[in-house]
């Protein structure tokens, strides 16, 4: 466990950073690997599938990571105080929420997906790989809960370094199995959600092996776990913003699929693959934002209020470094990236497009994220919920629609910097007012 009350704000926030992004590194290294396997041995069609299979699963998956981020913040404060009782009463209440939320997701999502892909009008020759994708994906929720719940807590804890361990091994796996299932035993994009199933299982099972024998906090005991009313009552309260907030982002996605589908399989595929660059363009923004929600919440637990303002100015500093080298090697190698998913030039041609006009604006993505990530760790989700839901369905829907009827592709591809600009002055705005310093669980004198 981490102490992130004391020391020099910047170096303790990269530090806690460090491990967390390598892990997620390694977690868009599969999910890339995953398309490269597929554009390459499968064709444009599975490629298509597959991406529009992960709008479908984030929808479903949002709202049960949005009320586990609200019980991260709790712990973070909690252990901020130092009250160990709490602490341990919010890791059971959490693994018995997520394990009942994981099983019923499994189901609903297997009874709704081809009515969901049908809904967004996807093409008739990708529907039956994509619900064959994601229904196979789906029954593998309880492990991808369970391991990404774990990992919370101990971010939670102030330790980002233990959950890096054992994704790194379940990255290695995942990979060697979708080669085995895949090339060698010819299984089809089926193989692809086994092989995923497989390494998440792998990476929860050991991780509770590991912190039975070696933690000092946390013990998992399916039958010896308690659930409490008013912990988990907390939880929703900072939880549940976050969690409609990220549900509303992703029927966004879903329904701007509508928008994609209009134009055909080709770019359909450079879609599928360009989300998965930007997913991996993002993660230094989205772990230095959950990175800071953490700091932030340790020491408000603390009384440090001072330290929050300049964790905040150096995480932006940070961030913004890395997003403008992440940009230049963009807009250089964006041919180069795309001929690694596929061979398909239309589909390359495409997706240059799609970098060359959003990797110019990764730099507002990431002042959104980092901001939003101080008041989320202060435990104000609310305003970020609708900050986000306006961008998203306000602007970017209605200005990637209205663009692509005048420009055609590239017009969908302008909708996307146009909301994140929107979005990070509002979140900014909000941040200027203060009104986020009283939201906190454990309350303080200079709160």
């Amino acid at each position: 466990m981490r102490d992130l009350t004391t020391g020099k704000e910047g170096k303790v926030i990269l530090m806690f950073t460090v491990p967390m992004l390598i892990g997620n590194v390694f977690h868009q290294l599969y999910n890339i690997i995953d398309s490269i396997i597929i554009g390459r041995y499968l064709g444009n069609e599975a490629l298509a599938a597959v991406g529009a299979s992960f709008p479908l699963i984030f929808t479903l998956i949002s709202l049960i990571i949005g009320i586990t981020t609200g019980t991260t913040i709790i712990i973070a404060q909690y252990y901020g105080a130092r009250n160990i009782t709490k602490i341990q009463q919010a890791i059971e209440t959490m693994y018995l929420f997520i394990f009942g939320g994981s099983v019923l997701l499994s189901i609903v999502g297997n009874l709704g997906s081809s009515f969901i892909f049908r809904l967004i009008d996807l093409p008739e020759s990708v529907i039956p790989q994509a619900v064959e994708y994601f229904n196979v994906y789906a029954y593998g929720f309880i492990f991808f809960f369970g391991f990404q719940g774990t990992s919370a807590i101990l971010r939670g804890l102030g330790d980002s370094k233990t959950p890096l361990y054992f994704l790194v091994i379940a990255t290695v796996m995942n990979i060697l199995l979708d080669l085995l299932f895949v090339i060698v035993f010819k299984w089809g994009i089926s193989g692809v959600a086994y092989a995923t199933i497989i390494s998440q299982a792998g990476a929860f099972i050991s991780i509770i092996i590991y912190l039975n024998n070696f933690h000092k906090t946390i013990h998992f005991n399916l039958l010896r776990l308690r659930f409490n009313r008013e912990i988990f009552v907390k939880s929703l309260k900072i939880g549940l913003p976050t969690g409609f907030q990220q549900t509303f982002v992703a029927v966004g996605m879903l329904t701007l699929y509508k928008v994609v589908n209009m134009f055909g399989t080709t770019v359909i595929a450079a879609y599928a693959v360009a989300m998965r660059i930007d997913s991996f363009a993002s993660l230094p923004a989205m772990n230095f934002s959950a990175a800071l929600s953490s700091f932030v919440g340790q020491n408000i637990g603390a009384n440090k209020p001072e330290r929050v303002r300049n964790g905040l100015l150096a995480t932006l500093r940070i961030t913004t470094l890395i997003t403008l080298g992440v940009t230049i090697i963009a807009w250089i190698f964006a041919e180069q990236i795309m001929f690694i998913f596929t061979s398909d030039q239309a589909v390359v041609e495409a997706g240059k497009d799609y970098l060359y006009i959003v990797s110019a604006f990764y730099i507002l993505f990431s002042a959104m994220f980092v901001i939003n990530g101080v008041l989320r760790g202060a435990g104000d989700t609310l305003i970020p919920m609708f900050i986000s839901i306006f961008a998203l369905w306000v602007i970017r829907i209605p200005a990637s629609w209205f663009l692509s009827q005048h420009f055609g592709v590239k017009g969908i591809w302008w909708g996307i910097p146009v909301a994140w600009g929107i979005g990070a002055v509002f979140s900014y705005i909000y941040y200027r007012t203060g009104r986020w310093k009283t939201k906190s669980v454990v309350k303080t004198h200079a709160a």
